[in-house]
């Protein structure tokens, strides 16, 4: 992957997580300055086969982590939602970056009621971005389960989507919402949600395809 490449990604990375999770504008400095670094780090090794990024400042996983609960909230409609009173806290431990911990309790839920829908959804979202918003064998075990007990909702196809866009894989990302928002009838839970990231994340790739054929043009 060339240098331009990555900076390319990067952009794409920054405006995902500023425009399509809504992060707070108080925390771009944050996002910008771990992007800033992945990107020096890249340089100097020279090798896409090294890991160049640190890990994430405990600001940026506490606003990370805010956006995953509020989205999740936002995708899971009224029949969904889990009973459970220890999601909320496992969720506060989301919301300050604590995904191992979450895990443990959501592990908790789901052994107790196997058809908590929600539970499932959030324990995938606690395994995969505690390990940087990678998709896993056990988040994925996860996701597949809240899929099956609740296959309208989209909250599944969001994270997963999410997932391949941190990973670089944008079309397939991005093919993964518009099918899921194809296939939703109007006015279905969580569908308003997806629609409103889908043409933020087009509007961001757009903004970022113009400026990369700018570049090129100089």
């Amino acid at each position: 992957m060339s240098f331009a490449i990555a900076i390319l990604l990067a952009g794409l990375c920054f405006a995902a997580i500023a425009f399509v999770f809504n992060v707070p504008r108080k925390a771009w400095a944050l996002v910008l300055t771990a992007l800033v670094l992945g990107l020096a780090g890249y340089a100097s090794q020279a090798s896409p086969d090294l890991k160049g990024a640190p890990g994430k400042p405990p600001a940026l996983q506490g606003e990370e982590g805010a956006a995953v609960v509020d989205m999740r909230k936002d995708l899971v409609g009224p029949n969904e939602r889990s009973g459970n009173p220890l999601l909320v806290t496992a969720d506060a431990y989301v919301r300050r970056g604590d995904y191992a911990v979450a895990g443990t309790l959501l592990r908790t839920i789901v052994h107790d009621n196997p058809n908590d829908s929600e539970a499932w959804l959030a324990l995938g979202n606690a395994l995969t971005f505690q390990a940087d918003g990678m998709l896993t064998p056990a988040s994925q075990l996860a996701y597949r389960r809240a899929s099956q007990l609740a296959p309208d909702s989209p909250g599944t196809a969001f994270f997963v989507g999410w997932s391949l866009i941190r990973q670089g894989k944008l079309l397939e990302g991005r093919q993964l919402w518009a099918g899921k928002l194809e296939e939703m009838p109007p006015g279905a839970p969580g569908r308003d949600a997806l629609a409103q990231r889908l043409a933020n994340l087009d509007a961001a790739l757009r903004q970022l395809l113009e400026q990369a054929d700018k570049s090129s043009a100089k």
